[in-house]
């Protein structure tokens, strides 16, 4: 009897399979950001990213009672879930395109490349030896497949919208990653990553405004061809 109790998995508690599920939530947002056909249902599926990130943050606060989680997830939520995705739509909306069809892969081709980096994320990066008292060490892997799959989202959408939100969606997934290995930063810390973002968003917001401005289009096809 003993024999068998020691090779018998433990029963996951509450609080792992909850963190667990608001990290594949993350990660299936991923996916439906790759599959999405049109800029602006992008920036939605970023906002509910974001979310789902804040919520993440708030309930590791709230369960593990690290009180500085509670303004990050509250920061997170703001800037995130409801800075970001307005500014990128109010440049859609100046620009009165929606770019759609841009994929420089068939969707099937590049979903099933996302798996593949999502089980390498998963398996690769979740067995390493990192424990945290925060989230679970699966989250950790399930953090990478999101890094991995918003890049894959850069590389293979040719509009300079999408490859933003996947810039943005990366950020999310060093969000999760970070509230694995270092939940207990000083608030001025990670206070820092998210004025980061705010700079990336001025950034990409100038660089669509400039590029629509002359080329009237938010395509970068016609920076590929400055290529030499």
């Amino acid at each position: 009897m003993s024999a068998v109790a020691a090779v018998t998995p433990p029963v996951p508690s509450t609080f792992s399979g909850t963190a667990e599920g608001i990290a594949i939530l993350v990660l299936l947002t991923a996916f439906a950001m790759l599959r999405a056909p049109q800029s602006r249902s992008q920036v939605r599926l970023y906002a509910f990213q974001s979310l789902a990130v804040a919520a993440l943050a708030g309930y590791v606060a709230a369960s593990r009672h690290v009180g500085d989680l509670y303004a990050l997830a509250g920061l997170s939520l703001v800037l995130k879930a409801v800075v970001v995705p307005g500014v990128l739509m109010r440049v859609l909306g100046e620009a009165r395109v929606d770019v759609s069809r841009s994929q420089r892969l068939s969707v099937a081709s590049a979903v099933l490349l996302a798996i593949v980096l999502s089980v390498f994320g998963v398996f690769v990066v979740g067995s390493l030896p990192i424990s945290s008292r925060s989230l679970p060490a699966p989250a950790l892997g399930l953090a990478a497949a999101v890094i991995l799959v918003a890049f894959l989202l850069v590389i293979v959408r040719s509009d300079v919208v999408s490859q933003a939100v996947g810039f943005f969606s990366m950020e999310n997934g060093v969000s999760v990653a970070g509230l694995v290995v270092a939940s207990g930063l000083p608030l001025i810390v990670e206070v820092a990553f998210l004025f980061d973002l705010l700079v990336a968003v001025v950034v990409f917001g100038v660089l669509m405004r400039v590029h629509h401005g002359r080329a009237r289009t938010l395509s970068t096809e016609a920076l590929d061809r400055l290529r030499g």
